[in-house]
């Protein structure tokens, strides 16, 4: 993507205030060779451009004093309130150094797995955007998932996605983290749970049952006991 940045002179909080007042959003570029580098640009532009996915993830074609260059959008301000851009960076590219960044993850097919069209299971995305380390040449816009092959109770971890070539995942500590799992939906879940005790119930009352029925049957009269004084006979 191409934008158009200009070069601002003035700096400092009032100035700031005063540019944005006019339409004009400040911002910086940083890194590579050069110093960092004040500009501003066009809110309205801008804000536009904030709005597609590409302008986040993707090397960035600015034109700046008639130079065009290579950056990344690397930080945006918003006002806390107001649909204002308050701020925003960028980052040179140098062509043979590994960038960092989040990606976002395009999940396709989930619609044609088993998991759904046979086991009506929901597909859970745990992930939407994946960090990652490459080249400039190398930088995907986004990283897209084939869900079709997917199973009732199947869980997809990192290992099991083929990345672009030249792109490594950042994990941060977590080396094989769950992509997108399986889900059954709440209402099987109940019905196979309403089953199970439908079937434990009657083997839990079948003791009931006896024990009750025992507690109904009369005791046996225990034989009456020999007198041991019995009268003795009259002679």
């Amino acid at each position: 993507m191409k934008f158009v940045a200009f070069e601002r002179s003035m700096q400092g909080t009032g100035a700031s205030r005063r540019l944005r007042n006019t339409g004009k959003t400040p911002g910086i570029v940083y890194g590579g060779a050069g110093e960092p580098q004040l500009v501003e640009l066009d809110h309205n532009a801008l804000w536009h451009a904030l709005k597609k996915e590409a302008f986040h993830s993707t090397i960035l074609d600015m034109e700046l004093n008639g130079q065009s260059g290579k950056v990344l959008l690397r930080d945006v301000q918003y006002h806390p309130y107001k649909p204002q851009v308050i701020h925003v960076d960028f980052q040179r590219v140098d062509a043979n150094t590994r960038l960092h960044m989040k990606v976002p993850l395009h999940y396709k097919n989930a619609e044609e797995s088993d998991a759904v069209k046979l086991d009506h299971c929901l597909v859970n995305p745990v992930m939407n955007e994946l960090d990652i380390s490459c080249l400039p040449g190398d930088l995907p816009e986004f990283i897209e998932i084939d869900l079709s092959a997917l199973k009732k109770g199947m869980v997809l971890h990192l290992n099991d996605i083929q990345l672009p070539k030249g792109v490594k995942p950042v994990t941060h500590g977590k080396p094989n983290p769950v992509v997108v799992s399986v889900v059954t939906p709440a209402a099987e879940e109940s019905a196979e749970a309403a089953t199970a005790a439908e079937g434990a119930a009657p083997a839990a009352a079948a003791p009931a049952a006896d024990a009750k029925a025992a507690a109904k049957t009369p005791a046996a009269k225990a034989p009456a006991a020999k007198d041991a004084k019995a009268p003795a006979k009259k002679k």
